[in-house]
């Protein structure tokens, strides 16, 4: 027999409030220090090294341990270890704000990285578990994905607006009250859920993980700016080999950190390969827009900032629409096809900018945002209601993970397509320096006497220009081959709209808010375990 899911109420919906204020700090934080660096640099006056150290170490730190934590947050609980990492959030927010030394400010924000891997894959999960009615699951992540994607927007024009008013550790700061309302609250609206046969902890799958994942990222971030250097092609190189033997592990090992069953369940797989190409295309996009409308455009950091938040106006409409669109009855397959589409031709639109078109670039980022976010909020529910919900903290964690590796690949493929064009753009009498990046250009150029910087200068703004329009032709033609897959991949995948009452899958625990006992949850239908199903 089957069982009916309750609906979600008042409760779980404030719960969901509650759950967006670290999802949204947490993304946020990614680019809450692009206006404050000029000011540490001048109170802290640290090294080139200690500089890149205080921008990346956040950012490294939550990639390598994201995989770790979606683990342990399953075996220990995913409320508990919210708390938990959003104590050491706060607590480091507070070190970093009243920092005076780089080493300190480097070790505070390696703790918020590991706050954030502890906090992201939390969020999801517990929105799993908050909502079992398929369609409000649906609505409830339609909100995650939107308040994602619009936190790193906003962390720019925040730090913006709070280094010209406040002093650099004020972006620090503003964590605060969100992380003593997430522990004031979390204990009585969130309930607590577990896997309650999670077998022992695979210790080693945890350094075999970030050596897995780190030198891919380090390698690919670095590739955009510095070349395909060999130290980054072997960086990338020993990651995957890693890679290999992780995935080795999971498949061996009696008790997986990620069970390889995660990957049988039907529609699992694409979404995660889905999302890795959808993050691919959007950070790819990002690399070349902000660049556009601060070096080409010669727009200020914070007017550029501000700028890019119009795109993000649409955002806020996208993810609910797509869930709409399937609550009424489409199928989950042309509503994502149709996302990659929109993302398409946005990447298309960039190909008619020239050195004068701001409008016209905010319009194609705006429609690129929509369509990835479509696409985004359905294949995380897709991979959450496919995901037996005892493993959603792994489920969660490995879509995020995927995500890093899109946006950071996105990045170097694109980035190095545009810097490919923009070297073969520069004149060839250009000095040395002009011939790397746009931003070294225009140093070179205020540099030289009247007409001789006013045209190195338009050469490279105009060279840049093209290079963003060659890894436009790029970045349509992945999204519409996206859109081809998405179509062929998940048109017979079908979305089960109630939980299994007699199953294989084991039972998750899930105790009530403000209760530590478990009570018997909702069950997953792991192993294809008859249930109700909807079209998808």
């Amino acid at each position: 027999m089957t069982t009916t899911p309750p609906r979600a109420g008042r409760r779980e919906w404030t719960a969901l409030a509650v759950l967006m204020l670290p999802l949204l700090l947490v993304s946020m934080d990614v680019s809450v220090l692009y206006f404050a660096i000029p000011d540490i640099s001048a109170d802290l006056e640290p090294s080139g090294t200690q500089l890149l150290w205080i921008f990346d170490i956040y950012a490294f730190a939550v990639a390598g341990l994201l995989m770790t934590m979606g683990s342990v947050g399953d075996r220990v609980g995913r409320r508990r270890l919210l708390l938990i990492g959003a104590a050491a959030f706060g607590a480091a927010s507070l070190v970093a704000a009243y920092a005076r030394s780089p080493e300190a400010l480097i070790g505070a924000r390696a703790v918020l990285g590991i706050g954030g891997a502890t906090l992201m894959p939390s969020t999801l999960a517990l929105v799993r578990t908050l909502f079992t009615d398929a369609a409000q699951r649906a609505a409830a992540i339609a909100v995650w994905s939107g308040v994602l994607t619009a936190g790193v927007a906003l962390g720019s024009v925040l730090s913006g607006l709070l280094v010209e008013f406040f002093w650099w550790g004020s972006v620090f700061l503003v964590n605060l009250p969100a992380m003593v309302l997430l522990l004031t609250l979390g204990p009585l609206l969130l309930p607590e859920s577990r896997d309650p046969e999670p077998g022992r902890f695979d210790w080693p799958s945890v350094p075999l993980s970030m050596a897995a994942v780190l030198p891919v990222v380090y390698g690919l971030k670095e590739i955009p700016s510095e070349g395909w250097n060999v130290r980054y092609v072997v960086s990338v190189t020993v990651g995957l080999l890693f890679a290999a033997l992780f995935v080795h592990r999971q498949r061996t090992t009696g008790s997986p950190m990620i069970s390889p069953a995660l990957f049988r369940a039907r529609g699992f797989s694409p979404a995660v390969g889905l999302n890795l190409v959808t993050m691919f295309g959007m950070m790819g996009s990002a690399f070349f827009t902000t660049q556009y409308i601060q070096s080409v455009l010669g727009k200020s950091a914070l007017e550029a900032a501000l700028w890019a938040l119009l795109p993000s106006v649409p955002i806020g409409f996208a993810a609910p629409f797509a869930a709409r669109l399937v609550r009424e009855g489409v199928h989950r397959a042309h509503v994502v096809t149709a996302g990659f589409i929109a993302a398409a031709c946005g990447w298309a639109l960039l190909w008619f900018a020239d050195t004068d078109a701001l409008i016209l670039v905010l319009i194609a980022c705006g429609v690129l945002a929509s369509g990835v976010t479509m696409v985004m909020s359905q294949i995380m529910d897709l991979a959450l209601g496919a995901a037996p919900v005892e493993r959603a903290g792994s489920a969660s964690s490995l879509m995020e993970t995927g995500a890093e590796f899109g946006g950071a690949l996105g990045m170097a493929v694109l980035g190095s397509i545009g810097t490919a064009v923009y070297r073969g753009e520069m004149p060839g009498s250009a000095p040395a320096a002009a011939h790397e990046t746009l931003g070294g250009a225009l140093a070179v150029a205020g540099q030289l006497p009247g007409r001789t910087g006013a045209a190195l200068a338009t050469a490279a703004r105009e060279a840049f220009t093209h290079g963003m329009r060659g890894a436009a032709v790029a970045g349509a033609l992945v999204f519409a081959g996206a859109a081809v897959l998405a179509w062929v991949t998940l048109r017979r995948v079908r979305v089960r709209e109630e939980p299994c009452a007699e199953s294989a899958g084991r039972a998750d625990q899930v105790s009530p808010a403000g209760e530590d006992g478990p009570v018997q949850g909702e069950r997953g239908c792991e192993g294809g375990a008859p249930g109700v199903v909807r079209p998808g």
